[in-house]
């Protein structure tokens, strides 16, 4: 599986997004699946069919707003995108209302309860899986080391605390998971944090890494070449006076991503182990050892996944709260698409608004 991951990464943004894709629509499976089994429902009518066409629909939705947001000049170029962008969410919603009434459709007697237990089963599934999904290609957006670091660090955290429990680990963690031990825990968050900064480290020095994933209009192509920002240039950090008399280090040359992945690392090791313990709770509610036998020795899909989703939401709020700011390329994109009127006035405002700040001289704004 590790070589897999390497692989995937290897082949690039676009074959990593159709990856999240697959995963998707097969941990949703795997859910639906237990929840026919559990409440015995395959003979409801049009069930099976509503499940899926629920997930065709808001998956329609959130990558209808990623293909909008992210690809806005394509868009703008081609008529009939055109179109499905400015009406696309009274698109989505008309898709879900003929669903729902679809549902409401197939209610039957001696069934009412089934029906609304399996329909609620179905919004929570997509709720869990489709939208964290759709998170994780904002983060893959955004550069593919938002993607690829959380990810190592999940797993890294896995394989850590299984190695520190299996050697040393003495003391129950949880009931939920009774192999799954404080010593296992700890040991985990150490290391998880240690492999989080030295495989940031190894990575902001890459561009094809650091790089916003852009579309590029004129290749038809995804790129991820770049100015590095701030975050991914070496900087000078005075060590506290108490750590340098251990290390006896006084100043070290880091880059500000490192910072940021100790963040993410501790999430990963303390936080993120909780997906797996709900995931746990989950099986152990409706007597079940895995969501799937989809890898042998490993269970489904889910099984692998349930702390990554986690994860994702953690980076994607993560970004949107200390990293992301205004996007100058965006704001253009949308700028030009206005009329000219329109245009006319935004720049007269921002000529007025920078001539009061004395960032443009009279002398400037008569030639």
């Amino acid at each position: 599986m590790i070589a897999f991951f390497f692989v995937i990464i290897y082949l690039g943004p676009l074959v990593l997004m159709i990856i999240v894709m697959c995963v998707q629509i097969k941990c949703f499976h795997e859910i639906i699946t237990i929840g026919y089994n559990v409440y015995h429902s395959y003979d409801l009518p049009w069930f099976r069919t509503l499940s899926w066409y629920f997930l065709l629909c808001v998956n329609y939705f959130f990558y209808g707003e990623t293909v909008t947001d992210y690809f806005f000049t394509l868009v703008q170029r081609e008529e009939p995108l055109r179109i499905l962008s400015k009406y696309h969410r009274f698109i989505s919603f008309t898709l879900y209302l003929t669903g729902f009434c679809m549902f409401v459709l197939s209610l039957v007697k001696k069934h009412y309860r089934l029906q609304f237990y399996m329909f609620g089963w179905t919004h929570v599934t997509l709720l869990i899986v489709v939208t964290q999904s759709h998170l994780v290609i904002h983060n893959l957006f955004e550069g593919m080391i938002w993607f690829i670091v959380p990810i190592s660090c999940v797993i890294c955290n896995d394989i850590m605390a299984y190695m520190f429990g299996f050697f040393f680990g003495r003391t129950p963690l949880i009931k939920l998971s009774p192999k799954k031990t404080w010593e296992g825990f700890i040991g985990g968050f150490f290391a998880t944090v240690v492999f989080g900064l030295l495989l940031s480290y190894v990575m902001s020095g890459y561009r094809c890494f650091v790089c916003p994933v852009e579309y590029n209009n004129d290749t038809n192509s995804f790129t991820v070449d770049c100015e590095p920002s701030d975050l991914f240039r070496l900087q000078e950090y005075v060590i506290p006076g108490v750590i340098q008399s251990i290390i006896g280090w006084k100043i070290v040359r880091m880059y500000p991503f490192q910072i940021h992945s100790i963040a993410l690392s501790t999430f990963a090791s303390l936080i993120g182990p909780f997906g797996g313990f709900f995931a746990s709770g989950f099986k152990r509610a409706f007597k079940i050892k895995d969501f799937a036998n989809t890898i042998p020795g490993h269970g489904g899909i889910m099984d692998r996944f349930d702390c990554q989703y986690l994860m994702a939401t953690f980076v994607n709020v993560y970004i949107a709260s200390f990293i992301r700011g205004p996007n100058p390329s965006k704001l253009i994109q949308q700028f030009l698409t206005l009329r000219p009127d329109q245009q006319l006035h935004i720049f007269n405002t921002l000529k007025s608004h920078l001539t009061d700040k004395g960032m443009l001289t009279a002398a400037a704004e008569d030639e």
